[in-house]
């Protein structure tokens, strides 16, 4: 009796743990997409040159097993200037960096193509949305010691 009492007790106490611990890893497993890196200040003085103004800039991660179409979403600041991402496919494991001034769009860089800076040097908010305008993910700075903040 006591071993039939000790053999149940094990297998329920396996099969609980299963069952609490599969869904954090497969949560785990499954990544997300998400702020990565906001460049804020960029290096030199702010004289609005085009140098000057992509050398600020934001990163996006895609940590999922699989590419994510970003078609539609937006990347905006606290003072609501938007970036709206057209057809951009962000492969599995990659990162892409959107800048603020003018270039060519690539896999790996895509550009706002404003005149004007973007990102506050001292205080800001990122917030990256999805095209029906879900909040996927947010990351705030406050600082001045350093020109970047890793999300």
């Amino acid at each position: 009796m006591r071993s039939t009492r000790t053999l149940a007790t094990a297998a329920i106490a396996t099969a609980f743990a299963g069952t609490v611990l599969l869904p954090v890893q497969a949560q785990a497993a499954s990544g997300s997409v998400h702020l990565y890196k906001i460049y804020y200040d960029s290096p030199g003085k702010d004289t609005r040159s085009n140098a000057s103004l992509n050398g600020e800039y934001v990163q996006i991660k895609n940590t999922t097993s699989k590419a994510v179409s970003l078609k539609g979403w937006v990347l905006v600041d606290a003072s609501n200037h938007k970036y709206t991402f057209g057809t951009h496919t962000l492969g599995k494991g990659k990162t892409v960096t959107i800048r603020t001034g003018t270039g060519r769009n690539t896999a790996t860089n895509l550009y706002q193509n404003r005149g004007a800076y973007v990102w506050n040097n001292d205080k800001d908010t990122a917030t990256l949305k999805k095209s029906n305008g879900s909040k996927v993910d947010s990351c705030s700075y406050n600082s001045t010691r350093v020109d970047y903040k890793m999300c």
